[in-house]
C-alpha cells in the first residue's frame, strides 16, 4: 500500500515526516506506523511546533471538514464531560500551561475522560521545558500512529 503526503499529514503534519514516507510501499498498516515513528522520532521543536498548529486546544472542537479535524473531533469525544468544575479544571490548566510552555498542551485524548486529562495536564505542568518538549514529541507520535493505522486499515 501507498500512501499520499497529504493523507500522511493528517496523521502528523510534519513535512519532513511525510515527505520521507509519501510514495512508499508498505505491506501494512503496523509497517507504515513502525516507519513513520522511526522518521519522527526525533521530533524538533519546530516540527513540534509545525503539528501543533493542526490540532485544537484539548477540551475544544476542530472545526472545519477536512480530515484532521474529524480525527481531532472522534479523538477528543471521550473527554466530553458536563461537570463544570472539569470543564472549569481544563479551560485553567490550558491558560498556565500556555503561559509557561507557550504552546498549547496536546495530550492523546482518545479512551481518556476528562479528569484523566486534568490530572495529565497538572503533572506536566511540574515538567521543565525540556522534559515537556519531549513529552508533547511522544504525544504527537501517539496520536499519529493511531490515525496512521485508521489510515493504513482504510486503505
Amino acid at each position: 500500500m501507498r500512501f499520499e503526503r497529504e493523507q500522511l499529514l493528517h496523521a502528523l503534519r510534519v513535512e519532513r515526516v511525510a515527505d520521507a514516507l509519501a510514495g512508499q510501499d508498505f505491506d501494512s498498516a503496523d509497517a507504515l506506523v513502525e516507519a513513520a515513528m522511526d522518521v519522527a522520532t526525533p521530533l524538533s521543536e519546530d516540527e513540534i511546533d509545525e503539528a501543533l498548529a493542526a490540532h485544537p486546544r484539548i477540551g475544544e472542537r476542530a472545526s472545519g471538514e477536512g480530515a484532521e479535524a474529524r480525527f481531532s473531533r472522534a479523538e477528543q469525544a471521550a473527554s466530553d464531560d458536563a461537570d463544570e468544575q472539569l470543564a472549569e479544571q481544563l479551560r485553567e490548566g490550558n491558560e498556565r500551561y500556555e503561559a509557561q510552555f507557550g504552546r498549547v498542551f496536546l495530550i492523546r485524548a482518545a479512551g481518556r475522560d476528562r479528569r484523566d486529562i486534568v490530572e495529565e495536564l497538572e503533572r506536566r505542568l511540574l515538567n521543565d521545558p525540556a522534559e515537556e518538549t519531549e513529552e508533547t514529541a511522544e504525544q504527537l507520535r501517539q496520536i499519529a500512529a493511531a490515525r496512521l493505522r485508521e489510515i493504513g486499515q482504510s486503505a
